[in-house]
C-alpha cells in the first residue's frame, strides 16, 4: 500500500455535510466490527438509516477476510485496502435501474494481533459504499480516512464526509481535483461510455468513442479500474492474458482465487479492466464469500447446468469443492509469510532471473518449452484446482482453446525490476501501460467491424435539414459474420488470430456483452446524428431555402418545421438544454417563411386552428 497523504482533523473546523451533495459520490461510511459471540456487525453508518437489513447483512460479512491474517508478529497491526460488488435486494418487488442496481464496497480493514485479548486480537473495517466504481477515487480517500477513524473515532467520519459533499458532481471521463482536508486528490474518472446508465439515460458520450482509433492520452482511462495493477496481479500467468480477454470478451463464468482479499478484488478489477473499451455486461465480484444471496444459486446448479456469466473472486478454498462444475478457474497472487498456503518458489510463468545489475532493470524472462515444464503442466492439468487446497499455485485451468495467440513482441518489451522495491513500483508502471495499450489496441480492433451501423448521416450542404434524417443502417448477425468472413478481419487482428476468428466473433454475438454494448452505442449514434441535423436547422436559411420549392414540397416542409416546434415545446418543458429557447424562436421564423409562400387558401386554413395562428402571427411564445 501506498504511503497516506498527511491528514488531520482541525478542532476549528466544523464541516457539516449536505447529504444530497454527498450522494453524488458516496451512499455511505460504515464502521464494521468483528466481535467473537455475535460476528459481523454495523456499529456505525453515516448518514444513518440509508441501508435496508439485507443490505447491512451484505456490507458486514463482505467486509472481512474470509480467516485473519496469518502474520503472528506479537502486538502487530495489519491494514489492507479491498473492495467488493453486490447487487442490492429489489426496491418494492422492482427490479432497480443502472447504476442504482449494484453498490461497490472499499474496505480498510484493520487486523490487531494482541495477545492479551480475547482469541489473541480483532479487527475492525471502514467502508465506503457508492453506486460508482470510481477506485481510484475511493482508494487514496481510505488511505485517509482508515488511518484517520483509529486515531479519532467516529469524528474522522463526519469531517471527511464534509469535504466530499463539497466536492463538484463527479464528471466521467475527466481529471477532477477533489481537496480533503490539506490533501488534493487528482484522479481520472472512468469514462461515460463504461458507466451503467442512470436512470436509464444516456451520459454525454461521444459518438467518435467507437472510432477504432488510440487515444494519444494513455493516462486517460479508457474503461474501468485503469488504474489496477495488472502486470503485478498477472505476472504469473502473462502468456494466459489472452485466453483471459477472450473469455471475458464472450462472457464465460470465471472463479478467480487468491490467497487475500486485496489480491483476489485487483484480479477481478484487472480481468475487467482488459476488454476497454467495451463495456463490460458480465456480473463480476471483486470478492465473494459463502454468505452472498448468490452463492445458494450457483451452489444448487447440477452437473451439466449453465452457469451465469460472472467473475467470482474468492478466498475460501471451499468454493473449490462447491463450484466445482465452474468451467474456468485462475488461481493468482502470493500467499502472506507464514501463511498456512505453500508457495512455490517460482512462478509458473514468471520472471527466472533475480540477478540485479544498476538499477535492477532487465528484460522479463518467460519461461521456455522444457521436458520439466511440459511435465509439470501435464500434472497440473490432471490434479485439477482441487490442487490448490493443499499447495497454492499461479495457474489456469479451462478447456476453452483461445483463438488469440500471445503477442510475444509485447511480452518482450516488458522489463523485470529485480529485488529493489523502489524500481519495482516504477517498473510496474510501465509494464502496466504496455500490456493496457495492447489490450486496449486489441479491443478496438476487435469491435472496428461494427463501426458501419454507428455512422452518423449528417445534412449535405444544400439539402433540407427539414427532412426526416435517414436511419442508421440495420444490423443483422448472419448478415455481419457472412460480409466479415468475406472481405476479412484486418491485418492487426489476422497476424494476431487463428484461422477460426470467425468463431470468436459469432460467440461475442451471442455473449451478454454484446446486445447492451450494440444498442447504447447506437443510441449514442442517434443522439449525435440527431445534434448534427439541429444544429444543421440552426443555421440555414429557411428563406433562402423556400424560393426554391414546389407547392407540395413548402406544404411537407411546413408540417416538419411545425413538428420540429412540438419537439422544442416539449423539451423546453422538460427542462431542455440551453439552446432551446433559440431553437424555438428560429423555428418559429422558419414557420412563418414557409407559411409565406403557401397559396392564400391554404393559409386561411392553416390559420383556423388557434394554436397554429399564434405561432404564426403572435410574436410573443406558445404557451
Amino acid at each position: 500500500m501506498s504511503r497516506s497523504p498527511s491528514f488531520s482533523v482541525k478542532s476549528e473546523l466544523s464541516l457539516k455535510p449536505d447529504p444530497e451533495s454527498l450522494k453524488r459520490w458516496i451512499h455511505a461510511f460504515c464502521i464494521m466490527r468483528f466481535d467473537l459471540e455475535q460476528g459481523q456487525l454495523l456499529e456505525e453508518c453515516y448518514p444513518p438509516g440509508c441501508l435496508s437489513q439485507e443490505e447491512e447483512i451484505e456490507v458486514s460479512f463482505n467486509s472481512f477476510p474470509d480467516s485473519v491474517s496469518q502474520h503472528h508478529n506479537r502486538a502487530s497491526i495489519h491494514d489492507c485496502i479491498f473492495f467488493f460488488r453486490f447487487r442490492r435486494p429489489k426496491k418494492n418487488s422492482e427490479e432497480r435501474d443502472g447504476c442504482d442496481r449494484y453498490l461497490y464496497g472499499y474496505v480498510f480493514n484493520r487486523q490487531r494481533h494482541d495477545e492479551r485479548l480475547k482469541r489473541g486480537g480483532e479487527q475492525k473495517s471502514v467502508v465506503i459504499l457508492s453506486h460508482t466504481p470510481y477506485s481510484s477515487v475511493f482508494r487514496p480517500l481510505l488511505q485517509i480516512i482508515g488511518p484517520l477513524y483509529f486515531d479519532v473515532g467516529n469524528k474522522a467520519i463526519e469531517h471527511i464526509a464534509g469535504y466530499v459533499s463539497m466536492w463538484p458532481a463527479p464528471v466521467p471521463g475527466k481529471l477532477m481535483e477533489l481537496p480533503i482536508g490539506n490533501a488534493m486528490l487528482k484522479v481520472n474518472l472512468p469514462p461515460a461510455h463504461s458507466l451503467p446508465l442512470e436512470n436509464g439515460v444516456l451520459y454525454e458520450e461521444s459518438a467518435s468513442s467507437m472510432a477504432p482509433l488510440l487515444p494519444t492520452n494513455q493516462s486517460v482511462p479508457q474503461g474501468l479500474f485503469h488504474d489496477a495493477d495488472l502486470f503485478g496481479i498477472y505476472r504469473g500467468l502473462l502468456l494466459q492474458l489472452w485466453t483471459l480477454w477472450e473469455l471475458l470478451l464472450i462472457g464465460e463464468p470465471i472463479l478467480i482465487i487468491a490467497p487475500t482479499p486485496p489480491q483476489c478484488s485487483e484480479a477481478v478489477a484487472c480481468l475487467v479492466s482488459l476488454v476497454a473499451p467495451l463495456f463490460c455486461s458480465v456480473d463480476f465480484r471483486p470478492y465473494f464469500t459463502i454468505h452472498d444471496p448468490g452463492f445458494a444459486r450457483l451452489n444448487s446448479l447440477r452437473e451439466g447446468d449453465t452457469f451465469p456469466p460472472i467473475v467470482l473472486g474468492v478466498t475460501n478454498l471451499f468454493f473449490l469443492k462447491a463450484l466445482r462444475n465452474i468451467p474456468h478457474v485462475v488461481s493468482v497472487g502470493t500467499p502472506a509469510p507464514n501463511s498456512n498456503r505453500v508457495a512455490l518458489t517460482s512462478r509458473s510463468a514468471g520472471k527466472l532471473s533475480v540477478k540485479s545489475e544498476g538499477l535492477g532493470v532487465q528484460p522479463l524472462s518467460l519461461r521456455r518449452f522444457s521436458p520439466t515444464n511440459l511435465l509439470n503442466a501435464v500434472k497440473l492439468r490432471r490434479d485439477g484446482p482441487l490442487c490448490l487446497m493443499t499447495e497454492h499455485k499461479e495457474a489456469i485451468w479451462t478447456t476453452y482453446s483461445a483463438i488469440t495467440k500471445p503477442d510475444t513482441s509485447i511480452l518482450n518489451r516488458l522489463v523485470d525490476a529485480g529485488m529493489s522495491p523502489r524500481v519495482e513500483e516504477s517498473m510496474s508502471v510501465v509494464n502496466n501501460e504496455i500490456l493496457r495499450r495492447h489490450f486496449l489496441e486489441l479491443t478496438t480492433n476487435f469491435l472496428a467491424p461494427f463501426g458501419p451501423y454507428f455512422q452518423v448521416n449528417a445534412p449535405s450542404d444544400g439539402s433540407s435539414p427539414y427532412v426526416t434524417p435517414p436511419s442508421l443502417p440495420s444490423f443483422g448477425a448472419d448478415e455481419f459474420l457472412s460480409n466479415l468472413s468475406a472481405r476479412g478481419v484486418g491485418k492487426f487482428l489476422s497476424k494476431r488470430m487463428k484461422y477460426n476468428w470467425p468463431d470468436l466473433y459469432r460467440r461475442f454475438l451471442r455473449g451478454p456483452n454484446f446486445m447492451p454494448w450494440f444498442q447504447r452505442r447506437r443510441a449514442v449514434a442517434e443522439q449525435e446524428q440527431h445534434r448534427l441535423w439541429r444544429l444543421a436547422r440552426m443555421k440555414t436559411d429557411m428563406k433562402q431555402i423556400t424560393y426554391q420549392m414546389n407547392e407540395l414540397e413548402a406544404v411537407d416542409s411546413f408540417n416538419a418545421v411545425e413538428k420540429y416546434i412540438s419537439d422544442e415545446v416539449m423539451l423546453r418543458e422538460s427542462g431542455g438544454d440551453a439552446d432551446s429557447e433559440g431553437m424555438f424562436q428560429k423555428l418559429k421564423k422558419d414557420l412563418q417563411a414557409v407559411f409565406s409562400v403557401l397559396p392564400r387558401d391554404m393559409q386561411q386554413l392553416l390559420l383556423s386552428n388557434p394554436q397554429r395562428a399564434s405561432l404564426l402571427q403572435d410574436p410573443s411564445e406558445l404557451q
